[in-house]
């Protein structure tokens, strides 16, 4: 038997044979045996820590993409971006069928800033339909923060944890984050309002939701009031059928106010200024309103330029506004834009109706078109017209109702002729309702047209907001198509 060395580890005991040309080499490699699983380990070890590391950057890259084009495949349908085709995505597969998506949208006003939330459902070749709401409204508008931009933040985060709450989690990334301001920053000096809308767009990329270049805006007047018609004539089923028959909308909002309906004459298309057709396409099909917004025609603005008053600035010298559109007997004190007033009535012979229409009319001369065709259409009027309405008994409170023209008329005379000899809660009511029944006579509308005065149709807010998202996503998906 050969002589060798007897060699223990803590695992076993080795012999290695004494061999005198080759003795050290056969030493080097059993050692190089024994400790060859450790230098593996430390190679494998960081190896694996990189190529980990590289999968989970792939991963986070993929899931973005994905996140982005799941939105478009289920706001989209194939070839052609047709709205009434099914569209194919890993996301928001109904029972049904039906492809499920959402949308936020941000209604900055001039008295509040308002979020919605829409949930749609698209059935197999049909256009979209809307399954769920949600809405909340925080006070005051944007345009408070005028001066201190950083106080704006907390009401914008406060409303975007509502859509969190509402959205499920696997739709954030694909869910569209809009906001739209309208008259309240319309009527802000520029750098203001830019100031808010910059400190509004921050808070929207610090979002889990997807957000555009475009997503923060000063609404241009024209478009809020195509918005609004684009929401009621989507809520009462107009939309669906290829030239039916459509509604006109009216509204009034503090700042401004809007009209739009589907001309039908050709003379209503060729008797409008400039400004006030405009081509909307939604669903593949073209539509050319008439829409027009009259910015300083709403209801606060109005208001202030019946009292005398000059937009954003103070009373000149401190001075009280006098009107006759308000109780002989009122003296008080009136808020707008950020500015108080100083305002009363006075005493006069004639009625204080009277003496009120003279000055709103005043205030309205030339400054209102009209057309024949919207004695012709129906129309529904939203915001002030039906705080309006139901604050004096026209319309229900709760569910609307509705009225002709000239009930504007008949119940401005009693509050007026009321408030010559007792001043009511009230002050302005005599001043709103007057303005209220002459500008829709300076519309074109007879005293015995009807109007439809709603908030809701089918439990959904009938404001701008819903056909703003609709426009927003139809525009997305147009913007898509080519490269599709």
């Amino acid at each position: 038997m050969k002589k060798g060395i007897r060699y223990e580890t803590s695992s076993k005991t080795s012999y290695i044979f004494q061999q005198p040309q080759h003795g050290l080499w056969q030493t080097r490699m059993r050692k190089i045996s024994n400790h060859g699983s450790l230098r593996v380990a430390k190679v494998a070890y960081p190896l694996g820590l990189c190529v980990g590391l590289f999968i989970y950057v792939a991963y986070i890259k993929w899931h973005r993409a994905t996140a982005t084009q799941a939105f478009f495949s289920i706001t989209r349908a194939a070839p052609g971006a047709r709205w009434g085709q099914q569209a194919h995505s890993p996301l928001g597969t109904a029972a049904d069928g039906h492809e499920v998506f959402y949308g936020i949208m941000f209604d900055a006003g001039s008295t509040g800033t308002r979020v919605h939330v829409f949930q749609f459902a698209r059935p197999p070749r049909e256009t979209p339909t809307l399954t769920h709401e949600t809405f909340k409204a925080l006070k005051p508008g944007l345009s408070a923060y005028a001066d201190d931009v950083e106080k704006s933040a907390q009401g914008i985060q406060e409303l975007l944890d509502v859509a969190k709450q509402d959205i499920p989690f696997d739709f954030w990334k694909a869910t569209p984050l809009v906001l739209k301001a309208t008259a309240g920053l319309r009527l802000l000096p520029g750098e203001k309002a830019q100031k808010l809308l910059q400190k509004v767009k921050e808070v929207f990329k610090a979002s889990p939701f997807l957000v555009g270049d475009d997503c923060v805006s000063i609404m241009n007047g024209t478009d809020e009031g195509v918005s609004a018609w684009i929401t009621i004539n989507f809520l009462t089923g107009s939309l669906k059928t290829p030239g039916g028959s459509s509604v006109g909308m009216l509204d009034l909002g503090g700042g401004s106010t809007q009209i739009a309906f589907l001309p039908r004459v050709e003379g209503t298309l060729q008797a409008s200024p400039p400004g006030y057709l405009t081509a909307l396409q939604m669903f593949n099909r073209t539509y050319k309103l008439y829409s027009y917004s009259y910015l300083g025609l709403g209801l606060m603005s109005a208001r202030l330029a019946i009292l005398g008053g000059v937009e954003g600035q103070p009373a000149k010298d401190g001075k009280e506004l006098v009107s006759p559109c308000l109780s002989p007997s009122f003296k008080g004190e009136w808020e707008h834009a950020e500015v108080t007033y100083r305002v009363s009535g006075q005493k006069a012979a004639a009625s204080l109706h009277e003496l009120c229409a003279a000055r709103v009319s005043e205030v309205l001369q030339n400054r209102v078109h009209r057309t024949e065709e919207v004695k012709h259409v129906d129309f529904y009027a939203f915001s002030y017209y039906y705080d309006l309405a139901a604050g004096v008994g026209l319309i229900d409170a709760e569910k609307g109702g509705s009225l002709v023209v000239g009930d504007f008329e008949i119940a401005a005379k009693y509050v007026c002729r009321t408030l010559e000899t007792q001043p009511q809660s009230s002050p302005f009511a005599c001043m709103d309702l007057t303005y209220v029944s002459l500008l829709l006579q300076e519309f074109g509308f007879p005293r015995s047209k009807v109007l439809k005065l709603t908030r809701k149709i089918d439990n959904v807010e009938t404001s701008w907001a819903l056909g703003a998202i609709f426009h927003y996503i139809d525009s997305l998906n147009r913007q898509k198509s080519p490269a599709s």
